[in-house]
């Protein structure tokens, strides 16, 4: 009997990963490609569709297809069953059509936009809003329109890009891959929630009046479910990227959704929080909830919903300290920052390095660091970017409460878990418990349970991921941690119109 192998792949903005995997969830063979964004202006954060996802998907096929392990595999009787591909997002490219007989129809017309830390769409949100109303748009929506939301930014390359038209077809990064593979348009439920103003998240459709009068004579692509196969493999297709022709491969999602699923958030109350380059959190809801300052979605399997959030900075901003610091090791950093007491001795930071998505909706918004003094040293500085971030995450936590209740159960996941420190903080600050699986590989992980599950070789409730580091909160600092947290939510009110000032001045250079 032959054992059936899924494919997992992950499109991030630093790398593209990919895993095989058996139907018990154990790693046969890994690849890892990198990836570079550009940020070519303020407002603007780009990635190349052509070799940053569709050339990364190719490569780490090739590693995966030529490594000693799937041949060993393959040699006892193993078969790739199928394909799950997820991605950054939501993202935005740009094509002439969707022709599947013409290879030059997939050609990328311009740089791919990226999700909520690229603003600029701004008028064009403000047209929409125009159009059909802020309070209509977050009641059919589930959110407000924002930098996150796609269809602002359909319309800024509409009016922006030479050679746009309304016969062009739109993707984001992993429904862009799934169409070179497989030749078909799709896309997922769970992306299409993200491109408001234009889908409908009550009735998990189109909305498709609202998409004629923001954007006459739009294309759509047909709706799927993350786990529902797209198409498969074509022959142009494994040429390139060595995988065998006829493999199914699946609609996919978006990484954090993916990346939560391969944790095991998927009962009502669970929430991962996601540590990466930007910090994001998904909470699965029994019934869908809105709220003004958070996303309201589609979920990865049927029928279902969650209440997500984004900050648009995390991880970015150590890389950015380790670098001014010389680029000298985290662990050194982390030491020194280890030594420093709760509240970093009166310096606070605000977050604010790309502006800032949820919950302030302020793309104009700038990083501070505040209390500085001659004694503060870099350990000072690199805790009070800990701390910084976990009070964006309490900030956040408070809103799911509001809207949604208090998250039962609170898996983190990401890079940035291999920090004790940081998650540590994290619980301190926000007063939580944190599980931290034992396997944290991400989105790939998921997207490859997701292809055993529609394979068959898994239960379709079934997890891979087990527990390994419970996080508990230590109350004895926590007065320190809510007098600092009071001051963090006041700089921003009294620092907001500076902020859009130097904002203003950069726009200009």
């Amino acid at each position: 009997m032959k054992k059936i192998l899924t494919l997992g792949i992950d499109i991030g903005t630093g790398s593209t990963k990919a895993v095989l995997c058996d139907p018990a969830g154990t790693i046969v063979a890994s690849a890892v490609h990198s990836n570079k964004i550009s940020l070519p202006r303020p407002g603007y954060a780009e990635m190349d569709a052509e070799e940053d996802w569709w050339g990364s998907v190719v490569d780490v096929c090739r590693e995966i297809i030529d490594s000693p392990a799937y041949h060993d595999a393959i040699s006892r009787q193993s078969l790739l069953g199928a394909v799950c591909v997820s991605g950054l997002g939501p993202a935005l490219v740009t094509t002439a059509g969707v022709d599947t007989r013409d290879k030059d129809s997939d050609v990328p017309l311009h740089k791919a936009i990226l999700y909520g830390i690229d603003t600029r769409a701004e008028k064009q949100i403000a047209d929409q809003n125009r159009i059909l109303g802020e309070e209509a748009i977050l009641a059919r929506c589930g959110k407000s329109l924002s930098s996150q939301s796609l269809g602002p930014k359909i319309a800024w390359v509409r009016e922006n890009i030479p050679g746009v038209t309304a016969e062009s077809s739109w993707f984001s990064s992993h429904s862009y891959v799934v169409k070179r593979l497989t030749g078909q348009w799709v896309l997922d439920h769970h992306t299409a929630s993200q491109c408001d103003p234009l889908y409908d998240v009550n009735v998990q459709d189109w909305a498709y009046e609202w998409v004629e009068k923001v954007l006459p004579g739009l294309r759509l692509p047909k709706l799927l479910w993350a786990g529902d196969v797209a198409g498969t493999v074509t022959d142009i297709a494994s040429r390139e990227t060595g995988l065998p022709v006829g493999t199914p491969v699946l609609a996919g999602t978006i990484d954090a959704w993916a990346e939560a699923y391969s944790a095991g958030v998927s009962s009502p109350g669970d929430l991962m929080l996601m540590y990466g380059s930007t910090m994001f959190m998904v909470q699965v809801l029994a019934a869908p909830a809105v709220s003004e300052k958070l996303w309201t979605t589609s979920g990865v399997v049927p029928n279902s919903h969650t209440l997500a959030a984004g900050m648009a900075t995390s991880g970015s901003v150590t890389t950015w300290i380790q670098r001014l610091c010389g680029g000298i090791e985290f662990e050194t950093l982390i030491e020194e920052a280890s030594d420093v007491s709760a509240g970093s001795e009166g310096l606070l930071l605000l977050p604010y390095f790309a502006g800032e998505r949820t919950p302030i909706y302020d793309p104009e918004a700038r990083g501070l660091l505040m209390g500085l003094t001659l004694r503060h040293r870099r350990g000072h500085i690199f805790r009070a970017v800990y701390e910084g971030i976990a009070y964006g995450i309490r900030q956040i936590i408070e809103e799911l409460e509001r809207s949604a209740g208090r998250p039962a159960r609170i898996l983190a996941v990401g890079g940035g878990t291999q920090a004790a420190l940081w998650t540590q903080i994290v619980s301190d600050v926000c007063a939580i418990e944190q599980i931290i699986p034992s396997v944290t590989v991400g989105a790939s992980y998921g997207d490859a349970l997701l292809a055993a599950q529609y394979l068959g070789a898994a239960g379709s409730d079934e997890t891979w991921a087990d527990e390994a580091v419970i996080v508990k909160p230590r109350s004895d600092i926590s007065g320190v941690y809510d007098e600092m947290y009071q001051i963090y939510l006041d700089s921003y009110v009294a620092n907001k119109h500076l902020m859009h000032r130097l904002a203003a001045i950069q726009g200009e250079l």
